[in-house]
């Protein structure tokens, strides 16, 4: 959703990076093109101009002039007023004192409220609380079936006593549901409310009777991240209306210019807690202000990968693997291989998860047209091995090959390729636990890894200052330069000019060119 402002901000950072010393124009040009960038998304008005005028306010202070390298001053200046227009501090739900807790979703028709609400139901199953799914959409076509579709896929519980399609009150629902909570032990209620094509009196007054009913804990605002300014208008409409505890983004993922992720938290002074970023029930997380600005920027979300992988990957798993690969290279199987792939798997798109890391930006093209059924064409593969094969892949002879391609459904070439890649992997795996790559630390607690440690204070001991204060102000002077001309955090190379080592370029098969 954010490439386009993300490309601009990139290209103004980029103009920066050469100036040893920013000048009033230097600063008013970079504010003009913030200012471009930001409108283009759709950014609301009020929400630019407080923005570029506290970005400039703070690029003519001492944190900038004084300053080696005031790109990257400014660089840090427009990430936390970033993270201050999309709400500053992540929200959490409260929770009642005396369960259950009551959670109300609004909004518009279409908005996505019924999905969101097994999406919510599913993240709070996995944070260890028992929900209940509510139906209060009596109104809509089959609103109530979807709940309990939506309900069954999340496998969480669903009170739904009235068949809906006009039939049925949406009050009465709501107030029932308490009590049906309590005697059922459920700890959370989530109320699915009815919406409307636009903003008019019947739908507030049945939100209204509703949340006067339930008296609930949270009143979460969906809005549909797609639809531009007027998610904003009908925001400040239901606030006024109803009112709001919190906003949820739904349609995160979708190709539309952002504004309204950038601007309601501003214009309503209502925080965005959750953000929907998929269709599938796993899409939805917590909405973090600092992450979402370091995305934005270019500078990746490594923390929201972290929490994945954690979710992912036990730490049991993790400490065999690392025993496995400290005993050398041939205990690493295809069955190990296998296994590995299909826990990043479980992490998500293999697309969304290369987007977290830092500088993709630069390489977004070849990231979007990666082909995720590759990684199923590989499962198939070694699945149709021997187990034999799969723990000695050195005796897939031409014959062999041929069966495993019969029986995958793929080429001979490519079993052939696969196996190549896994011995690269091997290899490259097996350097990474003895000491690493270049330029790459060796695994903590590992052979090697002290050593490698041990080396690099060395090579670090040999770059202490010179003695002679004419070459010492000489090499300063050649310090200050090379992080004026580096990246947006003062790095030596560019990611566009950033090499893969052989073995990870060999691992993926394809040129990425």
């Amino acid at each position: 959703m954010f490439d386009t402002l993300s490309d601009r901000l990139a290209s103004t950072f980029k103009n920066l990076r050469s100036r040893g010393r920013l000048s009033e124009a230097d600063i008013d040009a970079t504010a003009r093109e913030i200012r471009i960038a930001l409108l283009e998304a759709d950014v609301a008005l009020p929400v630019v101009r407080s923005f570029i005028a506290a970005v400039k306010e703070r690029a003519r202070g001492e944190e900038v002039s004084r300053a080696l390298n005031p790109a990257q001053q400014v660089l840090k200046i427009v990430n936390e007023e970033l993270i201050g227009i999309l709400g500053g501090e992540t929200r959490r739900l409260r929770f009642a004192k005396n369960p259950p807790t009551v959670i109300m979703l609004a909004g518009l028709q279409g908005a996505g409220k019924t999905t969101l609400a097994g999406k919510l139901g599913k993240w709070l199953k996995d944070q260890g609380h028992s929900p209940l799914l509510v139906a209060c959409d009596l109104q809509r076509p089959n609103a109530v079936n979807q709940l309990g579709v939506v309900a069954e896929r999340a496998g969480v519980a669903v009170f739904a006593p009235q068949p809906g399609n006009g039939v049925g009150d949406p009050v009465q629902v709501a107030k029932e549901s308490i009590e049906y909570a309590r005697t059922k032990l459920h700890d959370i209620v989530v109320v699915d409310t009815a919406g409307r094509l636009g903003i008019d009196q019947e739908m507030m007054q049945q939100a209204a009777d509703i949340r006067d009913a339930v008296s609930p804990d949270e009143i979460l605002f969906v809005v549909d991240a797609m639809i531009g300014q007027d998610a904003v208008n009908t925001a400040e409409a239901f606030r006024d209306g109803v009112g709001f505890d919190g906003v949820v983004l739904s349609k995160l993922d979708g190709d539309a210019r952002g504004g309204a992720a950038l601007s309601i938290a501003q214009v309503t002074g209502k925080q965005i807690m959750f953000a929907s970023n998929g269709e599938k029930l796993d899409d939805f997380d917590a909405f973090h202000p600092d992450r979402m600005a370091s995305r934005i920027l270019d500078m990746g979300d490594l923390l929201t990968l972290i929490e994945q992988a954690e979710k992912t990957f036990s730490q049991a798993e993790a400490e065999q693997m690392a025993a496995k690969l400290a005993k050398g290279p041939k205990e690493f199987t295809l069955d190990d291989f296998l296994s590995q792939m299909e826990q990043v798997r479980k992490m998500g798109s293999i697309s969304k998860l290369l987007g977290m890391l830092p500088g993709m930006g630069q390489i977004k093209d070849q990231i979007n047209n990666l082909d995720e059924r590759d990684v199923d064409r590989t499962a198939a593969i070694i699945k149709s091995m021997t187990p034999a094969e799969r723990q000695d892949p050195t005796i897939i002879n031409g014959s062999r090959r041929a069966r495993i391609a019969k029986g995958s459904g793929v080429d001979v070439s490519a079993v052939k390729s696969l196996v190549e890649r896994f011995f690269d992997a091997r290899k490259m795996m097996s350097k990474m636990a003895q000491g690493g790559m270049p330029g790459m630390p060796g695994m903590p607690g590992l052979p090697g890894a002290a050593k490698k440690k041990a080396k690099q204070q060395k090579k670090a001991k040999g770059r202490q200052r010179s003695g002679n204060p004419l070459k010492r102000a000489q090499q300063e002077q050649e310090a200050a330069e090379r992080r004026a001309q580096g990246g947006a955090f003062g790095a030596a190379e560019q990611p566009q000019n950033f090499e893969l080592p052989k073995e990870f370029k060999d691992m993926l098969g394809n040129d990425p060119k």
